[in-house]
């Protein structure tokens, strides 16, 4: 056994001390001991805990891969979120005022992945615990909805009898106004009895929609969200925030943003995200590589009232991001990238006479590399928030403003 200091959190959430070593679910300061393999200790004892760590409230975090940072208490965690992206800044050589940080309240969590898996006998269905394929299950989730933890029972059931047991199924959930939408990849493959044994239980089963790898094979009603004064049927398994609190933050953010445009562009514009609740002051043009994401939002617009102009354009904007000259006709463009970033695009909004844009992003460290960009062409990183909506995780969101 070696004993062990942590020095710090790597941004995965694991302790790192010397060597470097790290160390799962400890805390800068801790004192530790464990077995040392391959760089990690899998099991370790804490002998000096930190003044940071609390007992983890949910009774499934040591067998659960979903939660990293449920030892330690909410005011360190966000303190270091916003620390994780303070040092990817100061990594490019920016700075930014911090506003207060948004986090999202328990059991708020709207969409998730689950993995089932067929037993001898009925099925398994949970997260995977971490770096495993050992599924947990997680009846008393602390983050999910209540909505997707009465489904449970369902997901189980529908992986009975249409799993398998060699391979995972992975089960995406989402809750929407009028039921529950879940899109079923990793399955078997369809035939005529399949599609009719799934279009029977999903009816049974009060599913608002039922896909299964892309197809939609029941929808009793559309699975609306709510967008602004918009309410959107998403394609089956396309992006959404994961918690409507965070969704609201950074709208009101990126209404701020733009409350003195008249004509916004939203890059990477989803089903209408930001889009549509835009529309409300400004007309939009929403740019999109899916095309079945921007017919969503489109058919959301038009069934609205009191919207302003909406356009849409399928582009990828990796390959082709919107050139200077196409960007000259807005006031404010809103921006939310994969975690890739947008580098292409960043590039031209440099170059452009944009007046502000509003960023949102999950990667800090491609967002610092895309807002140095933004800074040497000429705009200023005025504010950054956290948007925390991945409770307990080392994940981090947030919404930011630059000005020319």
């Amino acid at each position: 056994m070696t004993e062990l200091t942590i020095l710090r959190l790597g941004h995965h959430g694991d302790g790192i001390a010397e060597g470097p070593v790290y160390v799962p679910r400890t805390l800068p300061g801790e004192v530790v001991t464990g077995a040392v393999e391959a760089g990690r200790v899998a099991q370790p004892r804490i002998l000096h805990p930190a003044p940071q760590r609390i007992t983890a409230p949910c009774p499934h975090y040591h067998t659960c891969g979903g939660c990293a940072l449920q030892h330690a208490r909410e005011d360190f965690v966000s303190t270091w979120k916003q620390e994780v992206i303070r040092q990817a800044l100061a990594a490019q050589g920016l700075a930014a005022e911090f506003r207060a940080p948004h986090i999202s309240p328990l059991y708020s969590r709207r969409r998730a992945t689950f993995a089932g898996r067929r037993l001898k006998k009925g099925a398994l269905v949970g997260f995977h615990a971490r770096a495993s394929d050992v599924i947990t299950p997680v009846p008393d989730c602390l983050i999910l909805h209540p909505d997707l933890t009465a489904a449970l029972p369902l997901l189980e059931d529908l992986t009975s009898w249409a799993g398998s047991r060699k391979t995972a199924l992975a089960l995406a959930l989402t809750r929407s106004e009028v039921g529950l939408d879940l899109a079923v990849t990793g399955g078997k493959a369809m035939d005529d009895g399949l599609r009719a044994m799934l279009g029977q239980w999903a009816g049974q089963s009060g599913l608002a929609r039922l896909a299964w790898e892309g197809e939609v094979i029941a929808q009793m009603r559309p699975p609306l969200q709510q967008m602004g004064r918009a309410r959107v049927a998403p394609p089956p398994g396309a992006f959404l925030q994961a918690t409507l609190a965070a969704e609201a933050a950074m709208q009101a953010a990126l209404r701020e943003i733009c409350a003195d445009a008249r004509r916004v562009v939203d890059l990477f514009a989803g089903c209408g995200t930001f889009t549509l609740p835009l529309a409300e002051m400004a007309e939009v043009h929403a740019v999109e590589g899916s095309a079945d994401m921007l017919a969503a939002l489109d058919r959301g617009w038009r069934q609205a009232v009191g919207l302003k102009r909406v356009t849409h354009e399928a582009r990828d904007l990796f390959r082709r991001p919107l050139l200077a000259e196409d960007l000259s006709r807005y006031d404010c463009a809103v921006i939310d990238p994969p975690r890739a970033g947008a580098e292409a695009q960043m590039h031209a909004l440099a170059v452009s006479d944009v007046a502000c844009i509003g960023a949102v992003s999950c990667n800090p460290t491609t967002f610092a590399r895309d807002a140095r960009i933004l800074v040497q062409g000429g705009y200023r990183l005025d504010w950054v928030q956290l948007i925390d909506q991945f409770r307990f995780s080392p994940h981090v969101e947030l919404a930011a403003r630059f000005v020319r």
